[in-house]
């Protein structure tokens, strides 16, 4: 039950963090490029060990591959931000790289290993890595799904003025403030319509916040978010390594499911111990469908600038 993290930056610890605190996984090994920092980002978290009641060993190795051998799941959250003056196809060919060459690194120590793409673009990414590390297709998820839906759900309590726990909801399609799909018409709270309570108005606010849920924390923080991250990509770890088959939105190949193939798009899915168990299709409306659609037609758009 070992769990790779790759990246020990914010979201790479967030991820490692969460993953020890709930004690499902024997191992996590933090992995980076810069030297001692995985190493220091261990050290420091197993010194949380006795205050937070977990056991779960925590290592980290500086780009050593072999200390990950035998892994069940590995996390990628390794890459670089856009900075000022790069093209989007310029930080799409750095990351590329970066994502393809600690795949290679991942499969050749834990053939049967199950990735979860954190990466961004994370749709693109996630492409990337089923086209080239020869891995079936339900061993490769993108997290961002995971995401969205806990950020759609925060601002639907937020605007029903409710606990978290009273409402339901989910976000499909791509990972990006354009190209996410909140299913406002499906959302719930405790299995009644959020119609029901909310006007037009402040149901379009929500899906709106929700679409600029990362860069409004950008925006804040001067910096990408790590928590919630981190707690997404801990979800889908315990769900595999505990075979708990929850349906959770992720970024999966999609093979004519919702019209689309050859790419990989936000859907639900059954996650449990094979990974993606399956595919959940259902009927979208009009509105959601186009979208949905046109979320993929950019998608491919990018996926165009990846050289495989």
């Amino acid at each position: 039950m070992k769990v790779t993290v790759v990246g020990a930056g914010a979201v790479g610890a967030s991820c490692a963090e969460y993953i020890a605190m709930k004690n499902f996984a024997s191992e996590v090994v933090l992995v980076d490029i810069k030297e001692g920092f995985a190493e220091g980002k261990a050290m420091d978290l197993m010194q949380c060990a006795s205050l937070n009641g977990f056991d779960t060993k925590i290592t980290g190795t500086t780009g050593d591959y072999s200390k990950t051998a035998g892994s069940k799941v590995a996390v990628i959250t390794s890459g670089i931000p856009r900075k000022p003056g790069m093209t989007r196809e310029e930080l799409i060919g750095i990351n590329a790289g970066i994502v393809k060459e600690v795949t290679e690194n991942l499969v050749k120590h834990s053939p049967d290993v199950i990735i979860i793409v954190v990466s961004n673009p994370m749709d693109t990414m996630a492409y990337l890595v089923h086209k080239t590390s020869g891995l079936p297709k339900e061993r490769i998820i993108g997290m961002g799904g995971a995401l969205d839906s806990a950020r759609f759900k925060y601002r639907l309590a937020e605007a029903l003025d409710c606990p978290i726990s009273d409402v339901d909801g989910m976000v499909v399609a791509a990972h990006s403030d354009t190209g996410m799909v909140p299913l406002i018409s499906k959302a719930t709270r405790n299995g009644v319509p959020v119609s029901t309570f909310l006007s037009q108005e402040q149901m379009d606010s929500v899906v709106e916040e929700t679409k600029v849920g990362g860069a409004t924390l950008t925006k804040l923080l001067g910096t990408s978010a790590w928590y919630a991250p981190g707690a997404a990509v801990s979800v889908l770890v315990q769900s595999i390594l505990c075979d708990q088959k929850k349906m959770i939105p992720c970024s999966l190949m999609l093979n004519g499911e919702y019209g689309e193939s050859d790419i990989c798009l936000g859907v639900p899915a059954i996650i449990g111990a094979n990974g993606v168990e399956k595919i959940v299709e259902f009927e979208l409306n009009e509105a959601e469908q186009a979208k949905f659609a046109e979320a993929a037609k950019a998608v491919r758009e990018v996926n165009g600038d990846l050289k495989v």
